[in-house]
């Protein structure tokens, strides 16, 4: 029964298969299980990163659009000197000589030298010596002058820059504007020399600390002699210690210390004249605005006086117009050396006072276009312990000076330039001076009214250059030997020259002066040379 069972299963197991095989009713499926999802791959990014640029080794030619500066005129006739070449670093630079000679009716001779030495880079070194004798047709018409000087500046690698200068001058004239000219004199008895030795040295840096400090101190000294008898000797000594500290891009701080001292030998005694002050200021500069204001504290002879320095200038954004607006004093050293320089048939001052002066002006100034400028102001001005020259009481051929302890006066100046490259210049400028409230004198004797200056130079064809100028001023007061005050006379003096080039080594040149013969007195009793003829030869040269 047993072995029944077995066989029925499998029986049934073999039907249930043979069906199981043959159903095509049922659809086929397939169940795939699986861990695996698809994703995308992500894309490749490309990574940007910044190369360091090559470095640059040439210097850049940068231009820029300057408007033309304030200028100021030297109302004084004189040599028309060439204005120096800036140094361009990027052409190698041959230091220039030169020697100019030349002899004319007046002047015999006429001798000017100069040499320069160095590598134009980091120093630079200067030899100039004149000499010239002039004389005219008057008994005694005659001076001469010697000027030798030495001048250098050296760059240091720590950004220091020092300069310094050396020289010698001598002045000779002749006192022949004595009255009345039937007067019988020596030579020795008219003739007056002033020498004047000295030197002056300075330290500047090129770049400001990193304080922002920049500083510029100097220390001058000369002595100045005569040839009287007695003879008088001075010596001045100037310090000067200006400081300057920047407070960001708009505001800067000044303070300086400026002692000068002065000591005036006569008759065996000696007088000195000291003076010290300090001059701290704050300044405030943008592109429209610049404002310097400071209280100058001032020690005159030990006496103290306070001094204001406020000066603003209001600039349009084109650069092109600038407004003015100032009150600022200073002073005027009472020396013998400066007095001499004024005028030249000075006699031995007795006393050294200090000129203090003080200025309220307003004014403007600008330019048209590139090539013209102007300006213009008008001051009153207060001056204190000012010197005036009036002639000698005995022959008139010496002045005496007469101190004004107080006078006012009101200015008017103005000027006009017009620059053309190297091609042609011209400027001119004038200056009106009316002198009031005077109390110890009449008049302001020996100071001019009016003056008025003009300066030409243009370059006719290449090589050849033409050159004048001009200068005219009204009579000053001069105190006649009654007492009384009588006006002097007027000028107009018109010099013109002509230069032009041989050989790139020699020059010719031609200058005639005073071209109207306009024999005038600048100074009372001593007429000037009249029309006077001047040419030679200039010979120029370089090495490395």
């Amino acid at each position: 029964m047993m072995r029944s069972f077995i066989i029925l299963g499998i029986c049934f197991w073999g039907c249930a298969f043979s069906l199981h095989g043959q159903d095509t009713v049922k659809k086929r499926t397939i169940d795939i299980t699986s861990t695996f999802k698809p994703v995308l791959r992500e894309a490749v990014k490309i990574n940007f990163h910044a190369s360091p640029p090559t470095t640059d080794t040439s210097r850049p030619r940068l231009s820029y659009d300057i408007p033309s500066q304030y200028l100021l005129l030297n109302y004084q006739t004189g040599e028309l000197r060439p204005v120096a070449l800036q140094i361009d670093s990027v052409v190698s630079w041959e230091n220039s000589n030169y020697i100019k000679a030349g002899v004319g009716n007046v002047h015999i001779p006429f001798i000017q030298t100069g040499f320069s030495f160095g590598d134009m880079k980091n120093s630079f070194f200067n030899i100039f010596a004149s000499e010239f004798a002039s004389k005219g047709s008057l008994p005694y018409q005659k001076n001469s002058q010697t000027d030798v000087s030495v001048a250098g500046t050296v760059k240091t690698k720590d950004n220091l820059e020092w300069s310094g200068r050396l020289g010698f001058k001598s002045d000779g004239n002749y006192l022949y504007g004595y009255r009345p000219d039937t007067l019988q004199f020596s030579k020795e008895q008219l003739k007056q020399n002033f020498q004047t030795f000295g030197g002056r040295v300075a330290l500047r840096n090129l770049q400001a600390t990193e304080f922002g400090l920049t500083y510029n101190p100097s220390l001058s000294v000369y002595v100045f002699s005569d040839n009287h008898t007695p003879k008088s000797t001075e010596s001045n000594t100037v310090l000067n210690l200006p400081l300057r500290k920047a407070l960001g891009d708009e505001f800067a701080f000044d303070l300086g210390f400026t002692a000068s001292l002065t000591n005036y030998s006569l008759n065996g005694g000696s007088l000195e004249n000291n003076l010290y002050y300090v001059s701290p200021s704050l300044s405030y500069k943008t592109h429209n605005l610049g404002i310097q204001a400071g209280l100058t504290p001032s020690w005159d002879q030990k006496v103290f006086h306070l001094l204001p320095n406020i000066m603003a200038d209001i600039t349009t954004n084109d650069q092109r117009f600038t407004f003015q607006l100032g009150w600022i004093s200073y002073y005027n050293k009472g020396s013998y050396q400066r007095y001499a320089s004024l005028n030249p048939w000075l006699a031995q001052p007795l006393t050294l006072l200090n000129t203090r002066v003080q200025e309220r002006y307003a004014g403007f100034k600008g330019s048209l276009d590139n090539h013209f400028t102007y300006s213009a102001k008008v001051g009153f001005v207060e001056y204190w312990n000012m010197p005036l020259f009036v002639n000698d009481s005995v022959d008139g051929k010496t002045f005496v000076i007469r101190n004004e302890s107080s006078m006012e006066a009101l200015q008017v100046h103005g000027e006009i330039g017009y620059i053309l490259g190297e091609k042609f210049t011209a400027s001119a400028g004038f200056s009106l001076n009316q002198y009031t409230k005077l109390h110890d004198n009449p008049k302001a004797w020996g100071m001019l009214p009016l003056e008025f200056t003009a300066t030409l130079r243009y370059e006719i064809l290449k090589g050849l250059w033409l050159k004048g100028d001009l200068w005219q001023f009204a009579g000053a007061k001069y105190l006649g030997k009654n007492g009384q005050a009588y006006t002097g006379t007027n000028a107009f003096d018109l010099n013109a020259g002509v230069e032009f080039r041989i050989t790139r080594q020699l020059n010719l040149w031609l200058q005639m002066n005073n071209i109207f013969n306009d024999k005038y007195e600048r100074w009372t009793q001593y007429q000037t040379y009249g029309f006077n003829l001047l040419g030679g030869v200039v010979f120029a040269f370089g090495q490395k």
